[in-house]
């Protein structure tokens, strides 16, 4: 529990959608900078969805962004973008970044990971371990494995957190 002026906030209520859309201007303006300097045209949308800020950068000619649209580099610079916005609000921060429809690309070859883990299943495996990946990712498998009416349970800590599915 935080203390304030003359009530107590627990630290982790959620925070409100105008929290979370300065949440998204912070980040859009940290972002136009990262743009700038690297001379790198994307325009800027911002969204709040699912208690989160989502901040995507987009143009017209994908090209344009294929240096940043990388997944292992959409990761850092999206770490890079919460910290801004930490500094900023002095609160965590779970925002979202995409970049040239990187995170709906990403989400159909998690899709197709899952299909081939539950295949696996059908052959007769008791359950099927996926790569370790992140928290983020980690969520949209559990998502996807629960519209397959399967289980799955996140295990391991830091960089080998990983997912195992099975048969409920």
């Amino acid at each position: 529990m935080t203390q304030t002026s003359d009530q107590t906030v627990d630290a982790r209520t959620a925070p409100s959608v105008e929290q979370l859309e300065a949440e998204g201007d912070i980040a859009a303006d940290y972002l136009e900078g990262i743009l700038d300097i690297a001379d790198i045209d994307g325009d800027l949308a911002l969204d709040v969805r699912s208690g989160r800020a989502y901040v995507s950068v987009e143009n017209d000619d994908p090209a344009a962004l294929s240096v940043l649209s990388d997944p292992d580099t959409v990761q850092a610079l999206q770490e890079l973008t919460r910290i801004a916005v930490q500094t900023k609000t002095g609160r965590f921060s779970r925002l979202i970044l995409d970049v040239a429809g990187s995170r709906d690309a990403r989400q159909s070859q998690l899709e197709k990971l899952v299909e081939r883990a539950i295949s696996r299943l059908d052959e007769g495996a008791s359950q099927a371990s996926l790569p370790p990946m992140s928290s983020y990712e980690r969520k949209l498998i559990h998502d996807i494995v629960a519209e397959h009416g399967l289980v799955s349970e996140s295990y391991g800590e830091g960089a080998d957190r990983h997912t195992v599915i099975r048969r409920g």
